[in-house]
């Protein structure tokens, strides 16, 4: 039987610590990073992506940061392609790779090569619906989708468009739910030899970490930021625009709402994704948890741990 490939990943909830120990851990098994981010890929977004910077790589090779520019659009897919051929460099140089970074699905997607063919742009199909939710709204085409598919109406956000759009056209094109070809992938076994940790901490410890963290990018200069896309012509119609940080910010710059107005929104909505993201990550079979209170906060500690699971 032929050996399975090695394979780490390193997820948890966003500003729970993933980046500092990604690297401690890449040093000592000799991994390279690839990042399961859906905002950290573009150029440009930085601050409000809580990108890594070159200098804090530590000479550790970082794959799918800084890839693309604001106006394409990323999804699943795409990520899943990007991320398999930088599995395989990094194969080549035998190396591990190190999956780090709090997308569920991108990860999920790559763990068990989740297969997207009959969810591959559809054009025509993909524009009607697209055009639904310009004329009669997200709440509507939300409530098309519980009628086909209440499971994946349950999961999906309202707001959430463009995952809103996808499951509908799947079931368009195929007749049945996305929630059943879901439930179906994720049976499947993997076809790597992997570690899957999922970093954690107490939900004050964390909620406090995330306020913290919305204050250091506004004093990092997060409005600049988004102002200097603004006059590029990257405005809200781009997927990358409505990334969480970025909309807010960009309320304010349209004087819709006042800066501390936008920055209160941004802490509570990165609090409610946290949650999503544990609710998530619990679904998951075959993860290990870390439970950073648990360890006393004593990264050694932590690592070791990690290392002795692998």
């Amino acid at each position: 039987m032929k050996e399975k490939k090695k394979l780490i990943i390193l997820t948890g909830p966003t500003a729970v610590g993933k980046t500092k120990l990604s690297l401690e851990l890449a040093k000592k098994v000799g991994g390279e990073i690839i990042s399961a981010d859906s905002m950290q890929i573009y150029e440009m977004m930085d601050i409000g992506s809580a990108k890594i910077k070159k200098e804090e790589m530590q000479g550790i090779p970082h794959h799918l940061i800084d890839c693309i520019s604001p106006s394409q659009e990323f999804n699943v897919v795409i990520f899943q392609k990007m991320a398999l051929n930088a599995m395989e460099e990094i194969e080549k140089r035998n190396k591990i790779p190190i999956i780090v970074g709090g997308t569920g699905f991108y990860i999920q997607s790559v763990l068990y090569q989740i297969d997207f063919t009959p969810n591959e742009d559809q054009g025509e199909v993909r524009k009607e619906l697209e055009t639904l939710a310009l004329t009669k709204g997200k709440e509507y085409l939300h409530e098309k989708l519980r009628e086909v598919d209440p499971l994946s109406a349950r999961e999906i956000h309202a707001n959430n468009q463009k995952r809103v759009i996808r499951a509908l056209e799947y079931y368009r094109l195929t007749g049945e739910p996305i929630s059943k070809h879901n439930i179906e992938q994720r049976q499947k076994e993997s076809p790597y030899d992997f570690s899957y940790f999922v970093l954690n901490d107490k939900r004050e410890s964390l909620y406090q970490r995330i306020d913290q963290r919305v204050d250091e990018m506004v004093s990092q200069g997060l409005v600049e930021e988004v102002r200097t896309l603004k006059n590029m012509g990257y405005d809200r119609s781009f997927v990358s625009m409505q990334g969480l940080g970025y909309k807010e910010i960009l309320d304010y710059l349209e004087d819709k709402i006042s800066l501390d107005e936008a920055v209160y929104r941004i802490k509570r909505d990165t609090r409610h994704f946290a949650k999503r993201q544990i609710t998530w990550f619990k679904r998951e079979k075959e993860v290990i948890w870390i439970q950073k209170d648990l360890f006393d906060y004593d990264e050694e500690k932590i690592l070791n741990y990690m290392l002795e699971k692998i």
